[in-house]
């Protein structure tokens, strides 16, 4: 019954996100909610200037609907729905302030800072009221450790650097929505296994909608999902690992965007302690772009690897 549940919320929500598509798409292009691009970047993304961008409210409306609909209302849910809508609404304001404001910048770093410890806070005040545990294990082992309160210091650093790591992900057509898909996927299947039904409906629910944006969004993208999508899906993917006690495990099973997110930080302490690049461009996709690789090669060959990742992120936690 349970594995049907979540076929059912897949389901739904890829085919919501499919006729949301259409109706959100021309709405976005009208407001001129247009992509802007980096001079510096690859010169094949010159062309996607103008592409309607804030594509997310197709993904977080989807996902929102479809979990309400097939979820258990308790605390589970409430911090999965905190974690995913919270962060989507830093992401929309950073979208809306960089667009219609055209500041490039979008919020600034002490506003996006103070949204996510807000959130985070949240999250952690609710993870308190259902006794949740502060244990933490070694994947694939019975090996682990209780952090007490520091635990919850933890909870915030992890939604912070998922988030963002799963941003930095989003920057070639396809790929955040196929990796992100592929990782929910494995997510699903662990909490359906922990007997985390509010956790395995959430990853379903995000499924669906990701694999329904991507009829929009694979190259050539009719549309962008922003950063009001990227930080919602990152919001969603770190609550329901902390859910399924499943934080470590998080290293392997979205070993992308922890790819992604270290690839920044040593192009920037490269380049403020040497004067030189590690890599041609940061994040690593924009690296391989400018080495030669096509969108198609970079996305194939990253979503492969999200594969690998994901099936030995299942083996290991088969073995806890």
């Amino acid at each position: 019954m349970d594995f049907k549940l979540i076929m059912m919320t897949v389901g739904v929500s890829f085919i919501l996100a499919v006729i949301l598509g259409p109706l959100c798409i021309p709405l976005l292009r009208r407001l001129k909610f247009g992509q802007q691009v980096r001079d510096d970047g690859p010169q094949a993304h010159l062309k996607k200037a103008g592409t309607p961008t804030m594509g997310g409210f197709i993904i977080l409306l989807a996902f929102t609907l479809a979990f309400l609909k097939f979820s258990v209302i308790n605390t589970d849910f409430y911090v999965l729905l905190v974690a995913t809508l919270g962060y989507g609404l830093i992401g929309f304001l950073d979208d809306y302030i960089k667009i219609v404001f055209r500041r490039s910048l979008g919020l600034t770093a002490m506003q996006k800072l103070f949204g996510q410890l807000l959130f985070a806070g949240i999250v952690c005040a609710l993870l308190i009221k259902m006794n949740h545990s502060t244990f933490v294990g070694i994947p694939g082992t019975s090996v682990g450790l209780d952090l007490g309160w520091f635990y919850y210091i933890f909870v915030v650093l992890m939604l912070m650097a998922i988030s963002n790591a799963v941003n930095f992900t989003d920057g070639v057509d396809g790929l955040l929505s196929g990796s992100s898909a592929i990782a929910f996927a494995a997510f699903a299947i662990i909490a359906l296994q922990a007997s985390e039904i509010s956790a395995a409906v959430c990853a379903a629910a995000m499924v669906g909608a990701v694999l329904g944006f991507l009829v929009f969004n694979a190259h050539p993208a009719k549309v962008f999902m922003g950063d009001i999508g990227s930080l919602g899906i990152g919001g969603a993917m770190a609550a329901v690992a902390i859910l399924t006690k499943t934080e470590l495990l998080f290293i392997i099973i979205g070993g992308v965007f922890v790819v992604e997110m270290l690839s920044v930080i040593i192009q920037v302490i490269s380049f403020k302690t040497r004067g030189k690049r590690v890599f041609k461009m940061s994040p690593i996709h924009h690296h391989f772009e400018l080495s030669g690789w096509s969108e198609w090669r970079v996305v194939i060959t990253f979503w492969a690897a999200g594969i690998v990742l994901a099936g030995l992120g299942l083996w290991i936690n088969k073995g806890l």
